[in-house]
């Protein structure tokens, strides 16, 4: 290799290098396609945002959002974009089970500590130590729990049920519940000290109803994963079943849209998801214009045709623009309006 030859291989080494320095910054990483939630909406782009720039801490993180938008989804993102990836990632459903089970499932138990405790029991905390633990329906937790869990989270130390030895414990401790916590501390049922405790990070997911660009995406994406995990050619959606997909307001969220996909992949007979092999909710779902949507004011007509036309044009307001047949600076007045 020649002087000349090694100078311009450093030259294209260096522009990529600044490329690449001056693209990270403005991009937040997109979630791993096995564990999507949406990035294409602006609600969700400032959530990761945030999400992409406290993962490298170990801050605590609580989210909070409706039930199936995606709370795991996201704290299985995080655990994978922090230094703890390679720790274990442990999950537990705080509110399936009853206040005198909670402990022995969090803490663990030595044997004999209680009728049935035949042998030692290591908790959820112990089981995630130097990895990330997700406590979620954090806000089913009751009262006497709430207080030793907080000083399991001040003192990073916990004694298992029936002992009196101290564990340290290293954990990336995220939290999700889909109440309002704010309030609950205004009601009393949970404690306001443990309350900032959680939420040093606070992420709140949207629901999906709120941000239809991620529709068609998540559709697309979850149609891949049914593809390849129950083996049938598959090769898209029919028109008229994608429409009913997105003018869907899918109340189940994310959850509910995967699981549908699901089994619209599963029945389906030919090349294509057609409306029938949707669930019978979906394939009913009303299109902006029909005779059921009369009974709706005004106003939530328009603002859902506007949204779904815009959804449908995967955000492209120039494009939404034309078929609405307004002019761009309108609609931008009309999402503005609605707080888009």
């Amino acid at each position: 290799m020649t002087h000349d030859d090694r100078s311009d291989l450093s030259r294209l080494i260096a522009t990529t290098l600044q490329i690449l320095i001056e693209w990270i910054p403005s991009h937040p990483p997109d979630l791993p396609h096995d564990e999507s939630i949406g990035t294409r909406s602006p609600p969700m782009r400032q959530v990761m945002d945030l999400a992409a720039r406290v993962a490298p801490s170990d801050a605590t993180v609580l989210i909070t959002g409706e039930s199936g938008v995606g709370k795991e989804r996201l704290a299985r993102w995080l655990h994978r974009a922090l230094r703890r990836a390679d720790g274990p990632f442990v999950a537990v459903n705080c509110g399936a089970f009853a206040d005198t089970l909670l402990e022995s499932e969090l803490f663990g138990h030595v044997r004999g500590a209680f009728t049935g405790a035949s042998q030692d029991r290591v908790g959820v905390f112990e089981e995630a130590h130097g990895g990330t633990l997700l406590l979620d329906e954090i806000g089913d937790i009751p009262p006497a729990m709430q207080v030793k869990l907080l000083r399991v989270i001040q003192e990073r130390e916990l004694r298992r049920v029936g002992e009196n030895k101290v564990r340290p414990v290293d954990v990336r401790l995220i939290a999700a519940t889909n109440r309002n916590l704010e309030q609950e501390v205004s009601q009393q049922r949970f404690r306001e000290d443990l309350y900032y405790r959680l939420r040093v990070i606070d992420l709140h997911i949207p629901p999906l109803r709120e941000r239809p660009e991620d529709l068609r995406n998540l559709a697309y994406e979850f149609l891949t994963q049914a593809v390849k995990r129950l083996r049938r050619p598959l090769i898209g959606y029919a028109p008229a079943a994608l429409d009913r997909v997105l003018h869907y307001a899918w109340p189940g969220n994310i959850r509910e849209l995967e699981h549908a996909i699901e089994r619209a992949c599963a029945v389906a007979a030919g090349p294509r998801v057609e409306v029938e092999d949707l669930p019978t909710p979906v394939r009913h779902a009303p299109l902006a214009g029909e005779d059921i949507l009369e009974a709706r004011p005004l106003r939530v007509r328009e603002r859902e045709h506007v949204l779904a036309v815009l959804a449908r044009h995967n955000g492209n307001r120039r494009a939404a623009a034309a078929e609405l047949r307004i002019s761009l600076s309108t609609l931008k007045r009309r999402l503005r309006r609605r707080g888009r």
